[in-house]
């Protein structure tokens, strides 16, 4: 459980977007609007975007609009969902990024590719673009794209896998300073 804890403390910084040591909806207005800026998304699409992520927010991190998570009750509810159940959370998690992911992927051609994944981070509050690429450098990128499958399936990994040895992109990345 050590080892999920140490990884869950990285999701949790990831998420902690305007860095102030905790989640709450100001992390979300701050990656909603920065995400809709930084593609330069206007009318309607935005409005999408926006309702999307702010609903992928409530309904996986924060569990409501006006909640605040801190970095202790964010490790005790991974926790106790992964000790009660752990193909249960390892569903939950599979949900999580296919629909965090869906709403990334503005152009809806199932892939990633560099700027869409720099976009991303940039929204969630991770500014170095060096390290950035890096990282989009280690889901071993074809063609300048990574599927979004493969973008998922290392974030579940990243979130539900306690076996240390194997090779963890995102926990990679996080340590390497993203």
């Amino acid at each position: 459980m050590e080892f999920l804890n140490h990884k869950w403390k990285l999701w949790y910084k990831s998420l902690d977007v305007n860095h102030d040591g905790k989640i709450s909806f100001a992390d979300v207005e701050e990656s909603r609007s920065k995400f809709a800026e930084l593609h330069k998304l206007l009318g309607d699409k935005a409005k999408g975007v926006k309702i999307d992520m702010e609903g992928w927010w409530i309904k996986y991190i924060l569990q409501s609009k006006d909640g605040e998570i801190s970095l202790d009750q964010f490790l005790q509810r991974c926790g106790s969902e992964y000790e009660a159940d752990k193909a249960k959370f390892i569903a939950k998690m599979t949900e999580c990024f296919n629909v965090l992911f869906d709403v990334i992927d503005t152009n809806k051609d199932r892939s990633i590719e560099l700027s869409e994944y720099i976009i991303a981070f940039q929204a969630f509050g991770h500014e170095n673009e060096n390290l950035v690429r890096k990282s989009f450098e280690l889901l071993n990128p074809k063609d300048g794209l990574i599927p979004l499958k493969d973008i998922v399936n290392s974030w579940i990994q990243f979130t539900t896998s306690d076996d240390p040895h194997k090779k963890d992109v995102v926990k990679e990345s996080f340590e390497e300073g993203v």
